[in-house]
């Protein structure tokens, strides 16, 4: 809005979205809606994430899953009275790190500095007692997806490798996703806005590992960047900050890019910049 608010006198060739968003650390409910309604002319969109004003081309995607295995409880004298959670949950996660094994094999990309997808089990829960035969066991977990993947593709493996557990123990294996998951996103080199982006701040654009929306502007046909203020290492952080001499350089910077898509006359009637802004 800074940026944007000396230039309202200006004779714009073409239109200027400052888009707000909503739940956009968890869910991101707001760009899943935006999806489906439309920004319908929209060409461009500068996702504003620390980045430390450097473009950013591709990230990574995650999907957050939870399995819940429910089984039968019992007396731990004997087993033949239950059904143990447990022990179907040491299979599945066996199966799990056998899953992580072949994604990593089968997808590579160099750009990263981790150039495989990961899979974290992040935490596990189940039992209430040493005595009792385990009746429940829930386990959540984590994977980063690079591009070239398809999210609902890793879901019906994982689905894949749970299954025969299930049949084999006589037991229910429930798999759910903790948040709609975020695909990953990559946006050509060559792209011009890749290439102008590059050019004001003087810097190649690069790939990070955290999740955004950007791919979600990508399904709408949009050529998106991700570029903004800060640094990722004081994300998620006490005291989150972003630092006073990142801002006017970028007003600047959005200045230049508003001028360059909107305000000078355009290659094509119908481009348009969409800075984003969470």
């Amino acid at each position: 809005i800074e940026a944007v608010s000396s230039l309202l006198s200006h004779d714009f060739k073409a239109p200027l979205i400052i888009l707000a968003t909503a739940d956009e650390e968890s869910s991101m409910d707001g760009a899943r809606a935006l999806v489906q309604s439309d920004i319908s002319g929209a060409r461009y969109a500068v996702v504003g994430e620390p980045t430390g004003l450097k473009p950013i081309r591709a990230h990574k995607g995650i999907l957050m899953e939870g399995i819940t295995i429910t089984g039968r409880s019992g007396h731990s004298s004997n087993p033949l009275l239950g059904n143990s959670a447990l022990e179907a949950m040491h299979e599945v996660i066996g199966e799990l790190l056998n899953l992580r094994g072949e994604l990593q094999e089968k997808y590579h990309h160099p750009g990263f500095a981790v150039p495989t997808p990961t899979m974290n089990l992040g935490c596990i829960h189940g039992g209430d007692n040493p005595n009792r035969i385990c009746g429940q066991c829930e386990l959540h977990f984590d994977i980063r997806a690079i591009p070239g993947m398809d999210t609902d593709e890793v879901r019906q493996r994982i689905q894949q490798h749970l299954s025969p557990i299930a049949e084999r123990r006589k037991i229910n294996i429930g798999l759910r996703s903790l948040i709609g998951g975020v695909d990953a996103f990559e946006q050509p080199a060559d792209s011009e806005l890749v290439k102008v982006a590059e050019q004001l701040t003087g810097q190649s654009a690069d790939v990070v590992n955290f999740a955004t929306e950007a791919p979600f502007f990508q399904q709408l046909g949009l050529q998106t960047i991700v570029m903004g203020p800060g640094s990722i290492d004081q994300a998620h952080q006490p005291d989150e900050f972003i630092a006073h001499d990142q801002i006017q350089p970028t007003v600047a910077l959005i200045q230049n890019l508003v001028t360059r898509f909107c305000l000078a006359p355009p290659a094509s009637t119908e481009g348009r910049v969409t800075p984003s802004a969470e």
